[in-house]
């Protein structure tokens, strides 16, 4: 077991993006998440798993050896600041943009803001680049409720199309961040297993780099 290569992936956009990066380096799972209730997902390779996990909690999977590497959005990167996990290769999948959000017409500016975010880290850093002080609340989903119902006078949020946004009355306003999907690694699984995991890296790298070309 020690020479199994365990991924980190979580369902939805990234899985789907990532399935012909995967499928590149020779790597094929064995079922199919969206139908299978298996966490652990056997592969065509037999030193090769995939393990279903949280978006948010890839990361976490990587740093502490659950999964030797991991793909994550930089969204969730950002939130997750750390020294353990090497980012060696954008995949240039799931791309949409970190942005702040409001009502299209906001009847008085306040001094001080209330942002509703589950980006808080993010956040923080962003306003404190601006030298501005902020009230951070914390939220897991339908930002864009916040500011209609008066919680929050901004959001920070993801943005892809901005279809959500319009819908509910609401702009983009200030980039953050340009987000897209990141290999991570694991730093000790990097020296333990260095050829094998370089070769994966190698072979997603080149996969990215036809997918650009194309």
């Amino acid at each position: 077991m020690s020479e199994m290569l365990t991924l980190a992936l979580s369902k939805g956009r990234i899985f789907k993006e990532t399935l012909p990066l995967l499928k590149a380096a020779g790597i094929e799972p064995i079922d199919d998440p969206e139908t299978s209730r298996k966490l652990i997902l056997d592969t065509n390779q037999p030193d090769v798993r995939l393990i279903i996990v949280r978006a948010s909690d890839v990361p976490t999977y990587v740093e502490y050896g659950g999964a030797d590497i991991g793909v994550a959005g930089k969204d969730v990167l950002l939130e997750h600041p750390t020294a353990e996990l090497y980012e060696p290769v954008d995949l240039n999948i799931a791309c949409c943009k970190l942005m702040t959000a409001g009502k299209v017409e906001e009847s008085d500016i306040k001094v001080r803001l209330k942002v509703a975010t589950k980006f808080v880290e993010s956040t923080r850093r962003f306003y404190a680049e601006q030298g501005q002080q902020v009230d951070i609340i914390k939220l897991y989903g339908s930002m864009e409720l916040a500011p209609l119902v008066g919680l929050a006078d901004r959001i920070v949020d993801v943005v892809d199309t901005g279809n959500t946004l319009r819908a509910n009355g609401l702009v983009p306003m200030e980039h953050i961040a340009d987000i897209s999907s990141r290999l991570v690694v694991n730093k000790a699984s990097m020296k333990m297993k260095h050829v094998r995991i370089q070769a994966f890296i190698d072979g997603v790298r080149a996969a990215v780099a036809e997918q650009r070309d194309d």
